[in-house]
């Protein structure tokens, strides 16, 4: 059997290769490292000099995927094949996308919850943690394939406000790409890191990092004294980014809007080429006064004076969430030593002047604003494996701890590798109606179902009040304090009944079995994903049942004999594929499910606001 060294005092692996620093963007993506001789951090390069990898996956015929330069051609050829943006999905439902579903030219699907949002490819379906692990795993490939050698480690960066959902799915993406992801680090940090910033001890600065990607904006404030990062405030909007520039060019020279834009293309071709031109004429306006294209035999044009009063409104929005930043950090803008600029979208003239205005000082965008936070996490991975002894690493948490759901999944409440002490909590419901307790038992380990990780302990949140499913908030939170010690506390937000237990994380592990649940999860990515997968579109499937049937039964005489029967054929046929059915197939069918009963369920709803005037109630 194969065996990898590891540093049970931080839990880390030990290095013996090369740890890659990943900057996953939601326009592109790159892949960084520290070169060997010079000891700086560098940018991976083919040989063409391309170091943007298209953060864009196609799904061909014969379940051919591509990614990047290959991919993007197929974004007006083949759009509903064609992902991109994913970053922008990451930890997020339907709900959460809603408003900007008609502007992406592939299917998200619309299942009117708040569980994490599925995008439709042909007949298969994917989570953003699946379509990010095909980005990940083609960079992966392509630092093999310029470093000539195996890259096993990553350390990967994420937005400063990144919740823990989205944390999560990041790492999940990781090791689904067949990559141990030693840590998550804030974009900001990363990019302090690739500016030199705290690389000595005797420095002291508060920094401003102003990052404008693609798809997202946060300002951070940072104090950097003795090699330690402290993040102050941050602020920010996950939905603005150079893709809301394109947004509003797009608009102006077709009069669509959020809501309208799905009706106002007559092919997701043609929107996706209009979104190309838009992302083209912002670019070119960057350098020059003026720009004209043609699409579909008609020509379009924009001057730079026009762009920037299209911009303008979004520069705003940056500037608000750069007062709140300060606001929330308690700082004047006199107080602010260096502002580093981070980020495509940063090279529009109009952005930089305007935050230069705000912040009275001229910005630093002296280093590629693309590369910038690659080369922060390089700067990372090296500090990680122990090869800066200048900066201080706190204690980490060796192994993952997290609770079991539903289908005896693993769901990660504090990753491993994460500083000592460490908190986190999440909300969680009741599976059944009247459901007076919940059990909640505590794992430690990497893998996606509780069975192949080990317990620590287990106790039942009893006492609460008899509610309909889905109704009680329950409020899970998990605590390893400075002695390595784990309190998990369980609350009922309505009710405030609460239980808590002490546990130690490591519970008695040897070395070798640390080493061996590192192992097993680094080599079993896929058959893990692919368990959870099935595993997590059963429960839906049963939950999506069980909802359905309630409201038959309870709305029975607003219903038709035929809406019935189909309904409940339909039901059946979910019921056979819970037991038979592939991942895609079990989706396919909710899918259809959803379908059927929507329009009825809809009806019923416009009907409610009548029968209530009349004292009548629809449930």
């Amino acid at each position: 059997m194969a065996t990898i060294g590891i540093n049970i005092a931080t839990g880390s692996l030990q290095q013996a290769e090369i740890i890659a620093g990943i900057d996953l963007g939601t326009t592109n993506s790159l892949v960084a490292v520290i070169h060997p001789d010079t000891r700086e951090p560098v940018v991976l390069k083919e040989f063409d000099g391309s170091a943007l990898v298209p953060s864009v996956i196609h799904f061909g015929a014969g379940d051919q995927i591509s990614v990047g330069e290959q991919a993007r051609e197929y974004l007006v050829k083949e759009p509903q094949q064609t992902i991109f943006s994913v970053k922008r999905l990451m930890g997020k439902s339907y709900q959460d996308v809603k408003d900007h579903a008609s502007f992406f030219t592939y299917k998200v699907i619309d299942d009117n919850t708040d569980s994490l949002v599925k995008v439709q490819a042909g007949d298969k379906f994917y989570s953003p943690v699946e379509l990010s692990s095909f980005i990940l795993k083609e960079l992966k490939t392509r630092a093999e394939h310029i470093l000539k050698t195996p890259v096993n480690k990553a350390v990967i960066t994420v937005p400063a406000y990144f919740n823990d959902a989205q944390r999560q799915a990041t790492r999940d993406a990781g090791k689904l790409a067949g990559l141990d992801v030693l840590r998550i680090v804030n974009e900001p940090t990363a990019a302090s890191l690739a500016y030199g910033l705290g690389m000595r001890k005797d420095e002291a600065k508060t920094v401003a990092v102003f990052d404008l990607g693609g798809g997202t904006f946060d300002i951070s404030v940072l104090r950097i004294a003795g090699g330690i990062f402290e993040v102050l405030s941050t602020n920010g909007d996950t939905y603005l980014g150079g893709d809301d520039f394109d947004r509003a060019i797009l608009r102006h020279w077709t009069g669509a809007t959020d809501e309208t834009a799905a009706e106002r293309f007559s092919s997701k071709s043609e929107l996706q080429d209009f979104r190309l031109k838009a992302e083209e004429a912002k670019k070119h306006l960057s350098f020059n006064d003026y720009f004209e294209t043609e699409i579909g035999g008609k020509k379009f044009s924009l001057d730079k004076s026009t762009f920037e009063s299209l911009a303008a409104p979004l520069v705003e929005k940056t500037v608000d969430c750069c007062k709140a930043a300060l606001s929330d950090a308690g700082l004047g803008i006199d107080e602010i030593d260096e502002v580093i600029m981070v980020g495509g979208s940063t090279r529009i003239p109009l952005v930089k002047q305007t935050v230069g205005k705000f912040f009275n000082k001229k910005v630093n965008d002296t280093l590629n604003p693309d590369e910038v936070v690659a080369l922060g996490a390089a700067v990372q991975a090296d500090i990680l494996a122990g090869n800066n002894k200048d900066f201080l690493l706190l204690d980490i948490t060796p192994l993952s701890l997290g609770i079991e759901t539903m289908g005896g999944l693993m769901d990660v409440l504090i990753p491993r590798n994460s500083k000592i002490p460490s908190g986190a909590g999440r909300q969680y419901t009741t599976q059944k109606d009247g459901q007076s307790s919940i059990r909640i038992s505590v794992y430690q380990g990497e893998r996606d179902l509780v069975r192949d990780n080990r317990k620590l302990a287990e106790f039942n949140l009893t006492g609460i009040p008899g509610m309909p499913a889905g109704f009680p908030k329950v409020e899970i939170s998990f605590l390893v304090n400075a002695d390595g010690i784990l309190v998990v506390k369980a609350k009922e937000l309505r009710s405030g009944v609460q239980q808590h237990i002490e546990v130690k994380p490591q519970y008695g592990l040897t070395d070798e079995q640390v080493e061996q649940m590192l192992f097993d999860s680094i080599t079993h990515p896929k058959e893990d994903m692919a368990v959870r997968s099935i595993t997590e579109a059963r429960t839906e499937a049963t939950i999506m049942l069980d909802t359905t049937e309630r409201f038959i039964t309870a709305n029975a005489a607003y219903l038709e004999p035929a809406e019935i029967a189909e309904t409940r054929s339909y039901m059946d046929k979910l019921v056979q594929l819970i037991q038979t059915g592939t991942k895609d197939e079990v989706q396919a069918g909710i899918e259809k499910l959803n379908e059927i009963s929507k329009p009825y369920a809809e009806r019923l709803m416009d009907q409610a606001i009548g029968k209530a005037m009349k004292g009548k109630r629809i449930e």
